[in-house]
């Protein structure tokens, strides 16, 4: 016999969360930056098993957590695979010479006086152009990362001002697919959602500018003494040229021409390792122990890269910790922390714990002020529980349709909202796939980067400020 089906209550379906925060919070306290390596994807999993212990009390059968999960595992399926291929990506484009000539030029190129807003404004524009800030951080990301550790500039520093120029211009891009998810639930079109969006997209953008900028002003000096040292030793240990450019120009000329990007980070990858064969004949030697270069040598050093963990010995400590790359299997952690962020967040929505949080933030909607926050408060639950941007658009977007449509507001209003809450967001949350990806492509941890990611963090705040002084706020004719 069934069990019959029982309603769940508020406080039921926020107790996995709060537990998870705490044991997340006592895990990162405990093994620091080690957590990622196993111990925080398990404790997603105790979360888990509260989540589907609620679920039993109720009356939910196990086949129909497990469904959810399956499904929620699913929908990540062209995730696990970008990781993956981004991977790869990376340890052909080290082998290559890729990243390294993008370090060396930028070296020169970007002054650490300006180095913050300078990375802001570069991500801006190629995520603008590609649609994809994922895409945005796996390619001159890397390689900003990289120059920032070279003139001894916090990593977190620099991967806060790259995420904050990868989102901004992933928010604007008619190419992103999450700028086109917003527009398509709410009831609103594309463009008349990008143009809404400038409201409090350029303000905040403006405004992460300048404090970027103080904060380079005030705590980054003028860069390390050693910095042609450098230069001559990056150029002593690969062949730079700029003709090394043309993959990475390929890759983003494919993502602007809506290729898939699967399929540009896997001709990104190949035309990485045939690059490498032709330009870096002597690094290549140089691993594989052969005094010249043979078939299998290339062979093996090439697939090594893409596959497993390359490190190139430049003879200074500073370029080694940047020529080194762990390939595919460097995103296996990533991957087992989406993996099991994805069965939390299915068994949180097969026992309706999703739908009660955003219904009870719903019900506090009774003012216009009050359902835009009631929508960025159940982006931001969404974001934590189901960790996963696209659901945190979604779901919202649904429920809070009608009520906008209720309080004469027009559907641009709710996707604006979406975006400056659920999708820039998602990024800020360690087991959130974005904040795994990202944290696993640069190498630096959330907790590292989140302060100085002020785009992400400050677009709710922006949003509701605009709501709370009604500046322009659209109506229904």
């Amino acid at each position: 016999m069934k069990n019959k089906k029982k309603s769940i209550s508020l406080i039921e379906s926020t107790i996995p969360i709060f537990i998870l925060i705490i044991l997340l919070a006592y895990n990162v306290f405990v093994y620091g930056d080690e957590a990622m390596s196993g111990s925080n994807q398990f404790i997603l999993l105790i979360g888990a098993a509260i989540a589907s212990i609620v679920g039993f009390n109720k009356g939910i059968m196990f086949k129909q957590m497990i469904d959810s999960v399956s499904s929620n595992i699913k929908s990540i399926t062209g995730a696990i695979l970008i990781l993956l291929f981004v991977g790869a990506l990376s340890g052909t484009w080290l082998l290559s010479g890729i990243i390294p000539t993008m370090i060396y030029y930028g070296l020169q190129i970007l002054h650490p006086t300006i180095f913050l807003p300078s990375c802001l404004i570069i991500c801006a524009i190629i995520s603008i152009s590609t649609g994809s800030s994922w895409t945005t951080s796996a390619t001159v990301g890397i390689a900003l990362i990289g120059i920032g550790r070279a003139i001894e500039i916090p990593e977190g520093m620099v991967a806060g001002a790259v995420i904050s120029g990868a989102y901004f211009g992933d928010k604007l891009s008619p190419l992103s697919d999450t700028t086109n998810l917003a527009p398509a639930v709410s009831g609103s079109n594309l463009f008349t959602h990008i143009k809404y969006l400038t409201i409090t997209t350029i303000p905040t953008v403006i405004i992460t500018l300048i404090i970027l900028s103080l904060i380079n002003l005030f705590t980054i000096s003028s860069g390390p003494t050693d910095h042609q040292y450098l230069l001559k030793t990056i150029g002593n240990t690969f062949n730079i040229t700029p003709l090394l450019f043309i993959v990475p120009l390929i890759v983003v000329f494919m993502i602007f021409k809506k290729t898939p990007p699967l399929i540009a980070l896997f001709v990104g990858t190949v035309l990485g390792g045939i690059f490498a064969v032709i330009f870096q004949s002597s690094v290549i030697n140089g691993i594989s122990g052969d005094t010249e270069m043979t078939f299998n040598g290339a062979y093996q050093t090439v697939l090594n890269s893409m596959t497993t963990e390359t490190s190139i010995d430049s003879g200074n400590s500073v370029l080694n910790d940047l020529f080194n790359s762990g390939g595919m299997k460097g995103m296996l952690n990533t991957i087992w922390l989406v993996i099991c962020a994805m069965v939390f967040g299915g068994i949180m929505e097969s026992i309706g714990a999703l739908e009660k949080i955003s219904s009870s933030l719903l019900k506090l909607g009774k003012s216009t002020f009050s359902i835009f926050a009631s929508t960025v408060g159940s982006c931001l639950a969404i974001n934590l529980t189901a960790s996963d941007q696209y659901l945190s658009i979604v779901i919202p977007g649904k429920m809070f349709s009608k009520a906008f449509k209720d309080k004469n507001l027009a559907p641009e209003n709710l996707s604006r909202t979406l975006e400056d809450s659920g999708t820039v967001t998602s990024v800020l949350i360690p087991w959130n796939t974005c904040g795994a990806y990202q944290s696993g492509i640069l190498g630096v941890s959330v907790f590292d980067y989140f302060i100085y990611a002020i785009f992400n963090w400050l677009s709710p705040f922006m949003t509701l400020i605009v709501a709370a002084f009604s500046i322009k706020i659209k109506k229904l004719k």
